[in-house]
């Protein structure tokens, strides 16, 4: 079946976003007395969601409902604040949607992160124009791997999910394209490569190698 449109995970697929998001979270902890994490430590935390990140990184017994507010409260203020300070695209990204944006594709971002924060970061990172639908976390909308996002997106395009590939660099993103019947793959670049592996249709170590993947299946 011909491939008419792309859609890509953000964080640890089109942006490495893991220094922000670890130094936000390790400054809310911070000022609520809890200790810091390594970065490399949050490539295991990411993925599902800000309460899902904040939960993880929170000493086991201080889980309550009343900390992780205030947590998530900090969070929230600091990275809106900070969220681009280190964040940039990953080496061959910019050249591998330039090309992309050379076919007859749809191109969208489907992301945990909340649809402000999706947004922002997607229009401060790569400017407008480059993808026909970027969308984020939505009061009401379950979360990946919940096939939900990905489904309105490509209700919005007007297509079945066996005409779209569904790229990124984890489990969660493997699992989102399996239940929106999408083409899955995986890049190797990102957060957690080994589970890029995994599951996936196809794997890719660079961005280059994704404009031919989708070329071999027009």
């Amino acid at each position: 079946m011909k491939i008419k449109a792309v859609l890509f995970d953000l964080d640890g697929t089109l942006l490495d976003t893991l220094d922000d998001i670890a130094d936000s979270a390790n400054y809310s902890l911070a000022r609520l007395g809890f200790p810091a994490h390594d970065v490399d430590a949050y490539r295991y935390f990411v993925g599902s969601g800000a309460d899902s990140l904040l939960k993880a990184v929170l000493p086991e017994d201080a889980r309550t409902a009343d900390t992780l507010a205030e947590l998530k409260a900090i969070y929230i203020e600091r990275y809106g604040a900070h969220s681009l300070d280190k964040t940039r695209p990953y080496a061959g990204v910019e050249g591998m949607l330039k090309e992309l944006k050379k076919y007859p594709l749809k191109l969208a971002v489907i992301s945990n992160k909340p649809d402000s924060s999706t947004k922002f970061t997607v229009s401060r990172s790569f400017g407008e124009g480059v993808f026909d639908v970027v969308a984020g976390g939505r009061e009401g909308v379950p979360l990946k791997p919940d096939p939900a996002i990905a489904n309105i997106v490509l209700g919005e395009f007007g297509i079945s999910g066996g005409e779209a590939v569904l790229a990124g660099d984890t489990s969660v993103d493997l699992a989102t394209a399996k239940n929106a019947g999408c083409v899955s793959v995986g890049v190797t670049w990102g957060f957690r490569p080994k589970e890029a592996e995994t599951g996936a249709d196809y794997v890719i170590s660079d961005p280059s190698e994704l404009p031919p993947l989708i070329l071999s299946h027009s």
